[in-house]
């Protein structure tokens, strides 16, 4: 199939086998439902506590962050309309062992959010029916999502449209109750301290919120996963990629800064922190009684361990996919199931590498999440800082742009507000981090050595795997 542009994946050295049948507003959707419009739910507490209560300052600062990105992807996208994310335009854009290494450290990202999720979802879920313990719910929840996904992205599409409607509900529903609480006087605190407070401002606290509140934002990155499966163009994976994180920027800002309003014990959050993870619940309770706790509690559950999970799943598989058919992983992750034309042995790896952590770490689950959640925005935030790289190579370097707003100062905007941010975030994460990057360079190197040298497109990788 030909671009607008003019572009087919077949000038890539790739065929087409995926099947293109989603729209802008699929792809759109898509981006609504990876990031959550819910998402801060969740972390609210743990955002509240790292910036001092300066929550809506952590997702605004985040969301300037993660617009250089989007701006960023929507330039590769169009430059290289391919299944493989970042893993495709950083190895394209700079050099295919670059691209190796990007993907490598996107799957720490990808590979593991679906086990932090269904861990999050399980631990909520858990609370209403203790009867069923947590590994359980997550059992249950990778097993559904992962024959939605088997059986083709079309019946994920039309999941999201319906899980999107009930998330939209359930965020107005605490709005307009929250916002009548807060006109009521009902208020906790002043109504700037959410966006400002002086007394304990700094930019390093700040930036080190800003490294946990990025969590919510991953996931506007996974629309490039489905180029391939796009029916209208480059340009529309672009638009919904930008488009997609303004509307949860937007919707981030305002819940985040009239929760703030309603937190009922600040000074304990501010000091002791959110070890349960409910303390949005609770302003929630502040604000509409008890019956809103449990709705925006379930609602946290079901978007989370559902409707993210599942698109996060079938991003993850595409990114396998498309390292697998380059050569850099097991070669039958390439294989395209004849009839749902999905990757059918990708999906099913993605499935039990996400069953067995996300299981395991439910018998640690307070050290688990912390360790998984850490370990997800740093494989994410330094793949994207190779990704803001690949722009200036690709287009200032090689192709002698003169748009110099989009190809350098977008790109190192970018590069200086994520590197700060991974500077500022967590040891652990950080060493961890590290030590993947580490495997992945050794993993590199064995290729290498063994005349695997990482290509793109090769004409042999082109026949018919299925």
């Amino acid at each position: 199939m030909s671009e607008p542009n003019g572009q087919t994946i077949e000038q890539f050295g790739y065929r087409q086998e995926l099947k293109r049948s989603l729209s802008f507003w699929d792809l759109l959707i898509y981006g609504l439902i990876f990031m959550v419009p819910i998402a801060p739910f969740g972390i609210f507490g743990s955002v509240f506590n790292a910036s001092g209560g300066m929550v809506a300052l952590a997702y605004l600062v985040g969301a300037v962050g993660m617009i250089f990105t989007a701006v960023s992807y929507a330039q590769m996208s169009k430059a290289f309309p391919l299944a493989g994310s970042v893993y495709s335009y950083a190895g394209r854009g700079i050099a295919p062992p670059i691209g190796f290494i990007a993907g490598w450290q996107i799957l720490l990202d990808y590979i593991l959010v679906p086990a932090l999720l269904y861990i999050v979802s399980g631990l909520a879920m858990h609370s209403f029916v203790p009867a069923i313990p947590v590994w359980l719910w997550v059992v249950g929840f990778v097993l559904l999502n992962t024959a939605i996904n088997y059986f083709g992205i079309e019946l994920t599409a039309r999941t999201n449209r319906i899980i999107l409607v009930a998330e939209l509900i359930v965020l107005a529903l605490f709005l307009v109750i929250g916002i009548v609480a807060v006109a009521g006087g009902r208020s906790t605190g002043d109504f700037i301290s959410p966006l400002f407070d002086s007394e304990t401002f700094t930019v390093g606290l700040i930036f080190g919120a800003v490294s946990v509140a990025v969590l919510s934002f991953l996931g506007f990155d996974a629309i490039s996963t489905l180029s391939e499966e796009n029916r209208e163009g480059a340009g529309q994976v672009a638009r919904a990629t930008i488009g997609s994180l303004i509307v949860v920027a937007v919707l981030f800002v305002v819940q985040t800064w009239v929760a703030a309003l309603l937190v009922p014990d600040r000074e304990r959050l501010l000091t002791e922190g959110d070890p349960d993870g409910a303390a949005f619940y609770r302003a929630a309770e502040v604000a509409g009684g008890h019956w809103l706790y449990v709705v925006t509690a379930v609602a946290t559950a079901v978007a989370w361990g559902f409707a993210n999970a599942l698109v996060a799943q079938a991003a993850t598989s595409r990114v396998l996919f498309s390292m697998a058919r380059d050569r850099q992983l097991p070669r039958i992750l390439a294989r395209v199931h004849p009839t749902y034309r999905v990757p059918e042995y990708a999906t099913f790896v993605v499935a039990g590498i996400t069953l067995v952590v996300g299981v395991g770490m439910t018998f640690r689950a307070d050290s688990g999440l912390t360790l998984l959640t850490t370990l997800v925005n740093f494989g994410a935030l330094t793949a994207f800082l190779l990704l803001h790289a690949s722009v200036i190579v690709h287009y200032l370097v090689r192709n002698r742009s003169r748009d110099y707003l989009r190809h350098l100062v977008v790109p190192v905007c970018g590069l200086v507000i994520l590197g700060y941010v991974v500077i500022k975030a967590n040891l652990a994460a950080q060493v961890v981090g590290l030590i993947w990057l580490g495997v992945g360079l050794v993993i590199m190197l064995g290729l290498l050595s063994s005349g695997r040298t990482p290509t793109l497109g090769e004409p042999e990788v082109r026949e018919d795997v299925r």
